[in-house]
């Protein structure tokens, strides 16, 4: 398990009123942004107290919506398109007939499947699905013509609106259409994906993982399954499990291996859903299969396990009822071993807080930033351009905690980094694409605490004299890429680049602690202490950190008090709840159990205190180098009268550090030094 504390190097200004929208909610799921500021519930009343049918004056049913190439207005691919309103397709046009399912998704004449491929997993998890398509939305009551799609975009939530106008051609919907040709949902879905985008046609070719992330606002990595994790099924299991979308595909090896068929049915360069995992008892032995689906809706593997094939012959009746499929719906089993040969990527969406609330499931932390390429300033290339790199962007994090059970990587920091730029589908229309993105990892030499959070850029020297310690493990043309890494805990910067100089785009930064590290024994623990509602609060924190200390006789303690258990809770809250869930009261756990042995590291005289001169040493230890005033202040307000300072006031001085330093960054916007500030603080 591991904190990052991230801080972004300059344009802190624009930052703050992003930051400020976003503490009041602004952007989350449940406030999410009116995407043009067109207010779904607005126009269609409107329509409704109008007796007409809505229009979408920002997406209008013309010719260049479709596409400015391949579907371009002069291509002669779009001459006989005729746009249509659902009704005027079938008789009986319903949005979603008993619920959303797997065939309610085929692909039409656009080479989006990495997009239906992540709509097809959505549907295996109904909650996940009706975030994206908001219940209560008809063609029969209440109908206006209009519908909405709810899709994150780098960060925000936005509420899309469209109008139920759809391209057709001989009568027949050109893209995505459900099997049975009466339900929209799927539709209309990708209409306001396309509006998003600008276009259908910005649509064509895309990774899986783009598709699983803004329809959950998830975190996504990629497994090369010519080089796998040994416990790839476990990983797998898992991710099934826990709500994740996952998605997977076979290379290609150049432009004619494009939706090329193989021997038996597989599409090379094709996006297909990952939907089920199972063992069953197979001839004596255990057998493992994986469930896959082609958004096509048809085009199945024909090897073992296949619909219909010998092997469902040999295992139980019971098995065999529930787990063959339908002939030719697209869906298909195969053994493990053999999707690990025919296949060549996998995709893993991990969802994040904002998009679970079941309490079996585990949940991450998200850390969102956001900065610029800009030719001439930050866009400087990668470290094979040594005179420009320098100039990018560089983000400052600080590992605290090690996980717990870190392996063969001693005190190893375990988090998921991953580097997305921005809006470059839309960029089609005028030449653009993605651009190839990649980021590394450096170790910088601890800052003096005393100067405050000063907005250190390492310079050019830094980079030609030290190496990094990790990095993306390529550079792709992918709207993201992201890695695992683990380091030591210590300080790091992170430069994101474009592979070449002076291009320029706006991106995100994303990192995630990994939950896989907390131990089924903390999980029980937690439960016990926390209760039915799964959260601590201050009230329950004192009492548990209380009852722990009064069983270390060696140490001298007169308890936590409320109001340093409230500081506590207010350093590692996340989502402004007032308590502590599982990750945040892992984390301050983690923290308290080395502050205690930095405690007794420093009890020189096993005393159970530590005299000023002590604490100063351990503070130091615990990564605060403070300068004489700073010190001075904090011996006046965390000693007793004899000098000594307790575990207690050890622990609510550091809590109290780290919150301060933590939130000082900001101020050196202003004439307000960070030292005074810092001093004031800490007399409070």
């Amino acid at each position: 398990m591991v904190l990052c504390t991230m801080m972004p190097f300059g344009g802190i200004a624009a930052r703050l009123q992003r930051d400020r929208l976003r503490a009041e909610g602004v952007g989350k799921h449940h406030n999410s942004i009116k995407y043009l500021n067109q207010d779904y519930e607005a126009l269609k009343q409107e329509c409704l107290e109008s007796g007409t049918l809505f229009e979408d004056p920002q997406f209008p049913a013309v010719p260049s919506v479709l596409g400015f190439k391949e579907l371009g207005p002069h291509s002669g691919k779009t001459q006989g398109v005729r746009w249509k309103r659902p009704s005027e397709i079938v008789d009986d046009p319903q949005f979603i007939v008993g619920g959303a399912t797997r065939t309610d998704i085929c692909q039409g004449a656009l080479g989006d499947c990495w997009l239906l491929a992540a709509i097809g997993s959505l549907t295996l998890n109904e909650e996940l699905l009706h975030r994206v398509v908001p219940h209560g939305q008809s063609f029969q009551e209440e109908y206006a013509g209009i519908f909405h799609f709810q899709i994150w975009q780098f960060g925000e939530w936005v509420d899309v609106v469209v109008d139920d106008r759809l391209p057709t051609k001989d009568g027949e919907l050109v893209f995505v259409h459900s099997a049975e040709c009466t339900e929209f949902w799927s539709a209309l879905l990708e209409k306001a994906y396309a509006k998003l985008n600008g276009s259908y046609e910005a649509l064509s070719g895309g990774s899986t993982t783009e598709g699983f992330e803004d329809f959950t606002g998830g975190v996504a990595e990629m497994y090369d399954l010519k080089r796998p994790p040994r416990n790839l099924d476990r990983v797998i299991c898992k991710a099934l499990e826990r709500g994740s979308l996952l998605g997977c595909s076979i290379d290609i090896t150049s432009a004619f291996d494009m939706e090329a068929v193989t021997f038996k049915k597989l599409v090379k360069g094709h996006a297909y859903s990952v939907t089920g995992f199972r063992e069953v008892d197979y001839r004596g032995r255990q057998e493992q299969l994986i469930r896959i689906r082609n958004p096509w809706g048809q085009v199945e593997w024909t090897g073992a396990w296949s619909d219909g094939s010998s092997e469902w012959n040999n295992i139980d009746p019971s098995d065999q009822a529930e787990l063959q499929l339908k002939m030719e719906d697209g869906e298909f089993w195969m053994s493990f071993r053999d999707f690990m040969r025919e296949f060549s990527r996998l995709e893993i969406c991990n969802l994040s807080p904002d998009a679970l609330t079941k309490d079996n499931v585990s949940k991450w932390h998200t850390q969102l930033f956001e900065g610029t390429w800009r030719r001439g300033s930050t866009a400087g290339g990668c470290r094979n351009h040594p005179a420009t790199f320098w100039i990018n962007p560089q983000f400052k994090i600080k590992l605290l905690e090690e996980d717990d059970d870190p392996g063969d990587n001693e005190l190893a920091c375990s988090f998921l980094v991953a580097l997305m730029q921005k809006h470059r589908r839309k960029e089609r229309r005028v030449g653009g694409d993605m651009h190839t993105i990649g980021f590394a990892v450096y170790e910088v030499s601890l800052v003096p605490q005393s100067q405050g959070c000063q907005n250190v850029h390492m310079k050019k020297e830094f980079f030609l004299r030290n190496q990094s310690r990790a990095r993306s493990e390529t550079f792709i043309n992918l709207r993201e890429v992201s890695n695992h890494i683990q380091l030591p805990p210590g300080e790091y910067i992170i430069v994101p680049s474009t592979f070449e100089p002076h291009q320029e785009a706006d991106f995100v930064l994303r990192k995630n602690p990994d939950l896989d590290d907390v131990e089924d024994g903390f999980r029980t623990m937690f439960r016990q202490l926390a209760g039915e509602d799964m959260e601590i609060s201050v009230f329950e924190l004192k009492t548990i950190l209380n009852r722990v200390i009064s069983r270390h006789k060696d140490l001298k303690t007169d308890g936590f008090s409320m109001e340093s258990c409230r500081n506590m809770v207010n350093l590692m809250d996340k989502d402004g709840s007032a308590r502590l869930g599982l990750v945040e009261f892992q984390i301050l756990w983690n923290k308290i159990r080395s502050w205690l042995t930095i405690f007794r590291q420093h009890d020189l005289d096993k005393s159970g205190t530590m005299s000023s001169y002590e604490m100063r040493l351990a503070l130091e230890s615990a990564g605060f180098k403070l300068n004489n005033k700073l010190h001075q202040v904090v011996v006046a307000r965390y000693t007793d009268a004899s000098l000594g300072v307790d575990f207690d006031n050890f622990v609510c001085c550091l809590v109290k550090l780290e919150a301060m330093f933590s939130k000082c960054c900001p101020f050196t916007l202003f004439s307000f030094p960070p030292l005074q500030w810092l001093l004031l603080t800490m007399c409070g």
